[in-house]
């Protein structure tokens, strides 16, 4: 093991048998074909699962929609690029040419990306209690946060109020590409508003989440008006 896995190794609290899961947790696709987003893919299953049953453990009075935006705001894109950071994950990335270039280190994406092929990687090398108790060190201090904070309203669900409250017409959101394998598809979707002549770009692993990302966008250019 290198010293500066180690150094990650001990940030994150475990100790890896097999490297080459951890390698591979932290090796972006622009580097070939052995890459994180199977692993990835394990990541973002195992979280989901985890956060909603701590949720679901710590809440036992709320609803399902509560519950629901609770967990959408743990497991969010902008959480996991906070974990990221905190572990300096882009020291530790294995990235293409053209990533490295551009300061793919450094991107969002690739950075949330890694964090839950990291917890792929843990459930992978060891088990499901390994990598549930990795979840709930990187993520206890957003739950709880979260939950002291409580279920805020989605982005589409704002924007729709937002719009009847002046009689507006509902956005209208179409899906206009869909790139990827099937198992990781990126929906590109648009949020067009007429009477306020806005028209906004969202990307995401589902067309819900690239909705709700095209109706913030949306909500900003409102706020900035």
């Amino acid at each position: 093991m290198t010293p500066d896995y180690q150094k990650l190794c001990r940030a994150i609290d475990y100790e890896f048998k097999n490297i080459k899961l951890l390698t591979e947790a932290l090796t972006h696709r622009s580097v070939g074909s052995i890459n994180n987003e199977r692993l990835e893919f394990l990541g973002d299953s195992i979280l989901n699962f985890v956060v909603a049953e701590q949720l679901f453990d710590q809440l036992p009075e709320s609803r399902e929609g509560d519950l629901s935006r609770l967990r959408a705001s743990v497991v969010k894109k902008e959480s996991l690029v906070e974990i990221a950071k905190t572990l300096k994950l882009g020291d530790f990335l294995s990235l293409g040419s053209g990533e490295l270039k551009s300061g793919g280190f450094r991107r969002e994406s690739i950075l949330a990306d890694a964090v839950e092929a990291i917890i792929g990687a843990v459930l992978r090398d060891a088990d499901f209690n390994t990598a549930k108790a990795l979840i709930i060190r990187l993520c206890d201090t957003k739950i709880k946060q979260t939950i002291e904070e409580g279920p805020e309203k989605d982005a589409k669900t704002r924007l729709q109020e937002y719009l009847q409250s002046r009689r507006y017409r509902l956005p209208d959101y179409q899906v206009t590409d869909i790139s990827g394998k099937a198992h990781q598809q990126t929906f590109s979707v648009s949020c067009a508003i007429k009477e306020l002549k806005i028209t906004t770009e969202g990307e995401g692993r589902s067309r819900r989440v690239a909705e709700q990302q095209a109706a913030q966008k949306a909500l900003d250019s409102i706020a900035a008006q």
